[in-house]
């Protein structure tokens, strides 16, 4: 479904501003900082969940100076809606993980459900380890009581876009995290 000018204008205007695009800069520092102390000495390669992580890991990686490779898993449950389904694949990257150290990095970890199966299938694909960062983690319980190891920042269980966080396939350009207004969900 596309979006019209005026409702992405009207969507965006009554969003909510949660955290600048200034203090998510200084949020991803402080995230590469403890990824870098764990992983640092591991050459791991790093696996950027599609789509909506590749804002975090493109400003990300540059703040990570030490050997690593790239490459990208590709899971959704949402597909431009509002609510998450059944889990689909559409990239899984088993040769790349198989007796590598790996960093999952997502945009949010919400219920729990993507992260959980894409670290499920590193394990099965030989990775020799799996570590899990998310730029935004919702304040609420996840479904599998997954836990992420390396967290941004933590916001409220509210419906968020920016920094790569969609909302209906758009607004993950937005400089900062914002919650969408209740009339818009």
């Amino acid at each position: 479904m596309r979006l019209s000018r005026e409702r992405y204008t009207a969507v965006m205007g009554r969003a909510e501003l949660l955290v600048s695009g200034a203090e998510m800069e200084r949020i991803l520092a402080r995230l590469a900082g403890a990824i870098t102390k764990v992983l640092a000495e591991r050459d791991p390669v790093v696996l950027c969940v599609m789509n909506g992580a590749v804002i975090a890991v493109g400003r990300l990686l540059p703040r990570l100076g030490f050997p690593l490779t790239l490459d990208y898993v590709h899971a959704t449950r949402y597909r431009g809606t509002t609510s998450g389904g059944d889990l689909q694949w559409l990239h899984r990257p088993a040769a790349s993980v198989r007796g590598r150290y790996v960093l999952v990095v997502d945009d949010i970890l919400d219920a729990g459900v993507t992260l959980d199966a894409v670290v499920k299938a590193c394990r099965e694909d030989g990775a020799a380890n799996v570590h899990t960062a998310v730029l935004v983690e919702k304040t609420r319980e996840h479904t599998n009581n997954f836990k992420a190891d390396f967290v941004g920042v933590r916001l409220p269980d509210r419906y968020l876009f920016g920094y790569g966080l969609d909302y209906m396939g758009y607004f993950r350009n937005a400089d900062g995290i914002y919650a969408v207004a209740d009339e818009d969900v």
